[in-house]
């Protein structure tokens, strides 16, 4: 995949991680923002799918003239998906006062050791690719949230497992930190209101595959469905191995795994596995911003295909640039995050992000998706009731 000069290469940021050299970022002619994300271990494709969608966005504002006047740039740093490596570059970033803010962030140990750095320095940290719910706490005036929250993918799940489709058991297999332990949350709220708890748990840890003892414990109570909080590569292993042992469950997935990286990584074993989604169907060209990004997309990498994360990040990368709008000519990082406070409804075609003084995070919905036998997707009929 070719990336043009507004995005630079992680590899050479990791030698020097902060190559912008004007005051916040901003000169007359251009504004840089930072994305501090995974590019390289199991959760590679999820940085790489947000820079994708930020950058089709930022190059799609670029071709009509920039944000008054002002060209939208990107620099890329690799955290590997480790939080402490991802909180040294994220100092450096804020240290250096070279870029506007922060933008598409990947996942929860790592937005929670960030976070509170780019807050300290009320540095904008813009659209992480995570539902962590201490993220949404209105008090971080520097935090603006696109997607759905974990607790409303986990509470989609159970609805259609058991209020739908009428399971009684049900199984987990989460990652043992931060990320995984909001996901076993909000699968046991859901149950609980139902009057009903997990038959079994399974853990894995953070950039790892390991993941058969976790499979052992589970396939002892042969469940009916296991929901799994975790990244494309141990999710697909946990996959692959049951399939070979004949456990006949339902796997449902929460949409940080990275659905195209966990299509191909499952192959034939794929067919039928769950996701949720907290953005449309990047195919559906009858939703109008769903067309604008396929254009964006095809104009900035004619060889990307469309998925779900960079759709993601392009909804992210419109969300700043309508603050950078709103923010007017004599941009600083200061009117910037006025502008982002100042948001309320943003109408981009046929999805819609509110906000409000006590509202953080732009939309709601959540989509349930189903891998196909050629590893493509298909929605999946919720009637209206997720």
């Amino acid at each position: 995949m070719r990336f043009r000069k507004t995005v630079l290469a992680a590899a050479a940021l990791m030698a020097c991680p902060v190559l912008a050299s004007a005051d916040q970022g901003i000169t007359d002619d251009s504004v840089t923002f930072a994305q501090v994300a995974a590019f390289d271990g199991p959760a590679a494709a999820l940085g790489q799918g947000m820079r994708l969608g930020i950058s089709a966005a930022f190059e799609e504002a670029n071709a009509n003239g920039g944000v008054h006047g002002r060209r939208l740039l990107l620099d890329t740093m690799d955290d590997g998906y480790e939080p402490d490596r991802s909180a040294s570059l994220v100092k450096s970033v804020i240290d250096a006062d070279a870029h506007i803010g922060l933008i598409g962030a990947v996942g929860t140990p790592t937005s929670s050791a960030t976070q509170p750095i780019a807050t300290d320095a009320n540095v904008p940290f813009i659209g992480p690719f995570t539902g962590a719910g201490f993220l949404r706490d209105a008090a971080l005036g520097n935090v603006f949230n696109v997607r759905a929250t974990y607790a409303a993918e986990t509470e989609a799940w159970i609805n259609y497992l058991v209020d739908r489709e009428g399971m009684s058991s049900i199984a987990i297999l989460y990652q043992d930190d931060a990320f995984g332990r909001v996901g076993l949350a909000g699968v046991n709220a859901a149950l609980e209101q139902r009057g009903m708890t997990l038959a079994a748990e399974g853990t894995y840890t953070r950039n790892t595959t390991a993941v058969k003892r976790a499979l052992l414990d589970i396939r002892k109570v042969e469940p009916d469905a296991v929901v799994m909080v975790g990244a494309y590569k141990p999710v697909a292993e946990f996959i692959k191995l049951a399939r070979s042992l004949d456990l006949d469950s339902t796997f449902v997935n929460i949409s940080f795994v990275g659905s195209a990286a966990l299509a191909e990584e499952l192959g034939d074993a794929g067919e039928g596995v769950i996701i949720s989604q907290v953005v449309p169907f990047p195919w559906d060209s009858s939703v109008p911003v769903v067309v604008q990004y396929t254009r964006a997309l095809e104009a900035f990498d004619p060889s990307a295909e469309p998925g779900f994360i960079s759709l993601e990040g392009y909804i992210v990368g419109r969300l700043a640039i309508q603050a950078l709008n709103d923010a007017g000519q004599d941009l600083t990082r200061e009117t910037f995050l006025a502008a982002l406070a100042g948001l309320r409804a943003i109408d981009l075609g046929g999805v819609t992000m509110a906000f409000g003084a006590d509202d953080n995070q732009g939309m709601d919905d959540v989509f349930l998706t189903r891998i196909t036998a050629g590893g493509a997707f298909e929605p999946i009929d919720m009637g209206g009731d997720s």
